[in-house]
Formats: C-alpha cells, sequence, structure tokens
C-alpha cells in the first residue's frame, strides 16, 4: 500500500524517463490526473489516457524526449509538501523554480494550479511539486 500518491506517481515518471520509456503506467485518481494534465498543458509531457479496469482505473503517461532522443523533457520532478511536513505558501512567497525555466504545482481553494497561474489570481495554497 502506497501512503504517498503523489511521490509514487513522480517516481515512476523519473524512473521512466531514465530508462528512455514511451509510457508509464499508475493507478488513476483525481489528483494525479489533475497534476498530469497541468504538466501535459505546460508541454512536459506528450499526452495522458485513463484506462479502465475492475478498480480505479490506470493513468497511462506518455512520456516526451528531445528530438535527439538522448534527454527527456522534464528534467527535474521534486515533491515540496509531504504527509509528513507540509509547505503552505502566500502569493508573494511562491517558489520561483530555476529561475523561471520549471513550474511549481500548487494546490489551492480553486483547485491545482501552477505558481504563475497563482501570482497572476492572487492565491496561494499548499506547494506539492517542482517540474524543471
Amino acid at each position: 500500500m502506497v501512503t504517498d500518491v503523489i511521490s509514487d506517481l513522480l517516481l515512476r515518471m523519473r524512473n521512466g524517463c531514465m530508462t528512455r520509456k514511451k509510457t508509464v503506467d499508475v493507478p488513476a485518481s483525481r489528483l494525479k490526473v489533475s497534476i498530469i494534465r497541468i504538466m501535459k498543458d505546460e508541454g512536459y509531457i506528450k499526452n495522458y489516457r485513463i484506462l479502465k479496469d475492475n478498480k480505479q482505473g490506470i493513468l497511462r503517461v506518455y512520456l516526451k524526449y528531445s528530438k535527439d532522443g538522448k534527454s527527456g523533457v522534464i528534467q527535474s520532478l521534486q515533491r515540496i509538501s509531504t504527509p509528513g511536513r507540509r509547505v503552505y505558501s502566500p502569493v508573494n512567497r511562491l517558489p520561483r523554480p530555476a529561475g523561471g525555466l520549471g513550474i511549481a504545482i500548487v494546490s489551492t481553494p480553486r483547485g491545482l494550479l501552477t505558481d504563475r497561474e497563482c501570482r497572476k489570481e492572487h492565491i496561494g495554497g499548499e506547494v506539492l511539486l517542482e517540474v524543471r
């Protein structure tokens, strides 16, 4: 049984990128689908698909690589807020990953948003992870 589903998702994606896999399968949940949707909108993955099974479903993530195929588009996936240490941030203290070359995904009262969208809407929340 996995206690931290976000860390499990990030670990599977990181391992898939390191082994040059085209797809990664993870058990589906609404939170994971929201995270993956943001990563697709920002251009870090090609696509995703939710496959039906007799349980909770499977989230299939299609990883994206550079033109030469040697390196993944995702350079770093880092979990910020964990079940043992929650990290909340007001809008004026939201992280700016890698000098603006990455995104932070923030859980807000309006749903999951990127750090840029949070600054635009002037709203803070729990900083879940950073993607570079």
